[in-house]
């Protein structure tokens, strides 16, 4: 699988033992939904996600007694299952407890609507200059102290704008906007620069697509920061699954974005397959074995969406294989060209079995394909026996 755009280029930012950007692979992010002051049921849910592929998981702190609450998560998840990098998420009256996560966390993301809370007075006029300078100056004051805790020991920051709570003095000058979400990131960003801290992560994210394609576009071309993508507030099923793939693969094709979440209004663990299925589907991680299989039609010779789950039963578990199941020698070989084994239907009740270009098995029973089919890749040593654990296994692009 090769891709086929120019990935954009941006800075290394390392969180724990995950690089983020700078040419690293996509990195694939989760939040776990366990109240903070649970601290066991918060470690087992970050362990079971982490076995379950998530790279990097994210934790809310929203009050100072959680923020406390990390240390003891931090120690126990080391114990049992070594290096997890873990995110804290801080909200409103933000500075004192960024600065007690960032002690014991691996990254600090912070609210730029939130972080210097301002009650909405639903404000109509312009912000003079005289305002503008003030409001920044209060960010400043809020922000130095969790750099300088984020200096301190080389952790990340994550600078995450939600579409939904901006500042309403952004929604004032710039309105409901794209614009006002890349502005509300660059303002702490400046500030960040200011104080010669450059580890900094940016996402911009909205439940609309158009306007975080929009806002993720803007930014992408102001700034080498890597970007976290998603979707947020998607809601659950295949439609959340749809839209939040819609947003993420538009701009991972177009070579925009270092890491990603799906956010479904789920349990977290089933966000994990989607980013991956994001990523194999875009040629840009392989976790699992790439399926080619024609729609069927009239000319198919036997019962293709049966046959296609019991291959895919079979062969499923071979990350890095591109199997293509056809039904019918008409277009069968040529729309399979790139795959590296191929199983086709012919009349009369029988089966080819592929290698590439080459028919390697002819005239196989139909009730016997799948079993012929997996002795052939015994046969070229391609095959693996499938383990029992459902953490995502994977092969590099090739």
């Amino acid at each position: 699988m090769h891709p086929t755009f120019a990935k954009r280029k941006s800075r290394p930012v390392q969180v724990g033992n995950i690089t983020i950007g700078g040419g690293a692979p996509i990195v694939v992010q989760s939040m776990i939904t366990e109240e903070t002051r649970n601290v066991d049921a918060c470690v087992e849910q970050i362990i079971a996600l982490h076995r379950a592929g998530c790279e990097i998981v994210r934790v809310t702190t929203p009050t100072f007694a959680e923020a406390q609450c990390l240390e003891e998560i931090k120690a126990k998840v080391v114990e049992r299952e070594g290096a997890v990098p873990l995110v804290a998420d801080v909200h409103h009256q933000g500075s004192p407890i960024a600065v007690e996560v960032a002690k014991h966390v691996d990254k600090v993301r912070i609210n730029p609507g939130l972080f210097v809370f301002r009650k909405r007075v639903q404000r109509t006029e312009d912000y003079s200059p005289d305002e503008h300078k003030e409001e920044l100056v209060a960010i400043e004051e809020d922000l130095t102290p969790v750099i300088e805790a984020c200096k301190a020991r080389n952790i990340a920051m994550r600078i995450g704008v939600n579409h939904g709570s901006l500042a309403e003095r952004m929604l004032v000058t710039h309105g409901d906007t794209p614009e006002g979400m890349v502005e509300s990131a660059l303002e702490y960003v400046r500030i960040c620069e200011k104080h010669d801290f450059r580890n900094i992560v940016l996402s911009l994210k909205a439940s609309r697509v158009p306007i975080m394609l929009a806002a993720n576009r803007m930014i992408a071309e102001r700034c080498d920061y890597p970007l976290h993508l998603g979707v947020t507030e998607a809601g659950d099923g295949e439609y959340a699954r749809i839209k939040s793939t819609t947003g993420i693969g538009t701009l991972l094709a177009e070579g925009i974005g270092d890491t990603i979440r799906v956010s479904l209004a789920e349990d977290p663990l089933n966000e994990i397959p989607v980013c991956y299925d994001i990523l194999q589907a875009l040629g840009l991680r392989r976790t699992k074995t790439e399926f080619i299989a024609c729609p069927s039609c009239g000319r198919t010779k036997f019962d293709l969406p049966s046959v296609f789950r019991k291959v895919k039963e079979a062969t499923g578990h071979l990350a890095g294989l591109d199997i293509a199941v056809m039904g019918c020698i008409v277009n069968g070989p040529g729309e399979m060209a790139d795959a590296d084994y191929g199983y086709v239907g012919k009349a009369g009740g029988v089966i080819a079995l592929y290698r590439g270009h080459e028919v390697v098995k002819a005239n196989i029973p139909q009730e016997q394909g799948v079993e012929e089919l997996v002795k052939l890749l015994k046969e070229d040593g391609v095959w693996v026996e499938p383990t029992s654990t459902k953490a995502l296994t994977e092969l590099p692009v090739r």
